[in-house]
């Protein structure tokens, strides 16, 4: 005899996954269009929907679906940019940028470069080096300048006469206003290790000063003209370049 067919067959008992049905909360444009048609066919005859209702609610849904879409075309331009600027950055590597920075490196083998961003005219420009202690080592005098950006080097010699050994520095710039001596920013020249990309944007890890954001470097590449070239740490070289001013006093 030919047993039926149990209609009890359970599918979960051999293992089988059986799928969930999902429950979207999420009100499509098809979806909203089909209601739409729905409340027309159902409406009051004696009180049918105002047109302009009608266009009112579809357009308030254009224009939600629209934003949405407008949202996803930013974060996709925004996730394009990032890598775009993440690919230039890389190749930073290796070159030398500027960074307004009251901190530089002096290296073993080249000197600490950087400028001076004077706001005005002035008489008498000069940078004052200092070490971890707060020091004053060395006092550049840079002269007399016009408005813009005066470079410098200095190569390590103290106003001892004795080299300063290779490390971090900083550096105090000030000018003469007519009146008195103002602070002036500083920027520092230094070499790019590798690239960062993080939630913050991108950053750049800067040989012996460690990590500032891209978007503080304010040239690339190019070493602003030394006005005042310091005595080198070589002995046999002792004498300041032609076109530098004379750092001695």
């Amino acid at each position: 005899m030919i047993s039926g067919i149990d209609s009890s067959f359970d599918p979960a008992a051999l293992g089988l996954a059986v799928p969930d049905e999902v429950d979207s909360q999420e009100l499509g444009q098809e979806e909203f269009l089909q209601l739409m048609l729905t409340q027309l066919e159902n409406q009051d005859p004696f009180k049918p929907m105002e047109s302009g209702e009608f266009l009112g609610q579809l357009a308030q849904f254009g224009t939600v679906t629209g934003l949405g879409e407008l949202q996803q075309s930013f974060e996709s331009l925004s996730g394009s940019l990032i890598s775009d600027q993440a690919l230039q950055a890389a190749s930073l590597v290796g070159r030398s940028v500027t960074i307004e920075s009251s901190e530089g490196l002096l290296k073993t083998d080249s000197p600490l470069t950087g400028a001076v961003e004077l706001p005005l005219n002035s008489p008498s420009v000069s940078v004052q080096v200092l070490d971890a202690a707060g020091q004053i080592i060395r006092q550049l005098e840079l002269g007399s300048h016009p408005e813009g950006i005066v470079g410098f080097r200095w190569g390590g010699e103290t106003d001892t006469g004795l080299p300063a050994p290779p490390g971090r520095y900083f550096l105090s710039a000030q000018y003469f206003n007519g009146q008195e001596m103002q602070s002036a920013s500083t920027l520092i020249n230094a070499s790019v290790e590798s690239v960062t990309v993080g939630a913050g944007g991108l950053a750049i890890n800067l040989e012996g000063l460690g990590v500032v954001p891209f978007d503080t470097v304010r040239e690339i590449g190019r070493t602003p003209t030394p006005i005042s070239l310091e005595t080198p740490l070589d002995p046999e070289n002792s004498t300041d370049s032609v076109n530098s001013v004379d750092t001695e006093n």
